[in-house]
């Protein structure tokens, strides 16, 4: 059975893992959503209560049954590289694939409706909340008085977007930034703003879960780090990262955490203050780890391949009336 992994074409990430998946022999299929009807196909026929559904890349013909895991990696908008593209033709493309992939009885990494409500920053906190995980005080507010409030219980604050995006994709992303004392806060009105405390850190947190199992690597905050230097993917290179061991109490949340999200993959970014408390900032349902992998020897990447190449479960089989198995 084949790995289907939905990502675009200059991925170096997924190559990671192909690279894992073509070594142990199996059958994988990189597609990109944005090349369908100009290099990518898709068919499926719903006959006397049958599916058959297959995909076409690179003159290679892929049956939608037949395959055991879907990897949504960072795939590109559908039928976004057509000749004629539109919003039209984006919508009826995405309806197609991942409709008649959703009607697939393939393992999913991650599944697009978990992914989809995973992103939600706010939702986000209040599920690391319930699951056990540190949280700093956060306020997400458009009122300018209770941010300035929230400003006088909290002194030492940092902003950040409510929609995290990547420093690779500019110009959305924004790094996340310290609040000066004076600020007044009038420009709240204008738009979602997120305050929340700011954990003086001596250490980041990059925790990479892959199904049950977690690889966490820690950043030590250099001693001359510049102090306005808050957001560890913007700030000046420092000490490289390093393996280190998941608190037995912060494996079990997140673990619960990745349960309730339905979530078979998570960065989790994590703040550790002097104490040697993990507190929560966000998980990336997609995030990069090709990163941690190369500086600190953590087989991420085949971790990721042996999860996508288990087998499908097979369903228990029917009984008649009579208690036998149905075939």
């Amino acid at each position: 059975m084949t790995v289907l992994i939905l990502t675009s074409e200059e991925d170096v990430t997924a190559d990671m893992v192909v690279v894992h998946l073509n070594g142990s022999g199996v059958p994988v299929v990189r597609l990109d959503p944005a090349d369908l009807t100009h290099g990518v196909s898709l068919s499926g026929e719903y006959v006397h209560g049958r599916f058959r559904g297959h995909l076409s890349v690179g003159g290679r013909l892929v049956s939608i049954s037949g395959l055991r895991s879907v990897w949504v990696r960072r795939p590109g908008v559908p039928a976004g590289r057509a000749p004629q593209p539109s919003a039209w033709l984006t919508e009826e493309a995405s309806q197609a694939l991942y409709g008649m992939l959703r009607g697939c009885d393939a393992r999913w990494m991650n599944h697009p409706d978990a992914a989809l409500r995973a992103r939600h920053k706010p939702w986000q906190l209040r599920l690391a909340q319930r699951c056990g995980l540190p949280v700093p005080a956060t306020l997400i507010t458009t009122f300018p008085r209770a941010a300035r409030e929230f400003a006088e219980r909290f002194p030492d604050l940092v902003v950040k977007p409510v929609s995290g995006a990547h420093p690779q994709d500019p110009p959305r992303a924004v790094p996340t930034s310290r609040v000066a004392p004076d600020t007044d806060f009038s420009a709240v009105a204008f738009g979602p703003t997120l305050l929340q405390r700011r954990v003086a850190k001596r250490a980041d947190i990059r925790l990479t879960a892959v199904g049950e199992r977690l690889l966490a690597a820690r950043k030590t905050t250099a001693a001359d780090a510049d102090p306005q230097e808050v957001d560890v993917r913007f700030a000046t290179p420092g000490p490289p990262w390093e393996p280190v061991e998941v608190p037995a109490r912060t494996a079990d949340a997140v673990r619960a955490y990745l349960h309730r999200a339905e979530l078979a993959y998570g960065a989790f970014d994590f703040a550790e203050d002097a104490d040697g408390t993990w507190w929560f900032l966000e998980c990336n349902q997609s995030g990069q780890f090709g990163f941690v992998e190369v500086e600190t020897g953590q087989p991420i990447a085949r971790t990721i391949a042996e999860w996508l190449s288990r087998p499908v479960p097979e369903e228990p089989a029917e009984l008649d009336e009579a208690g036998s198995a149905m075939r």
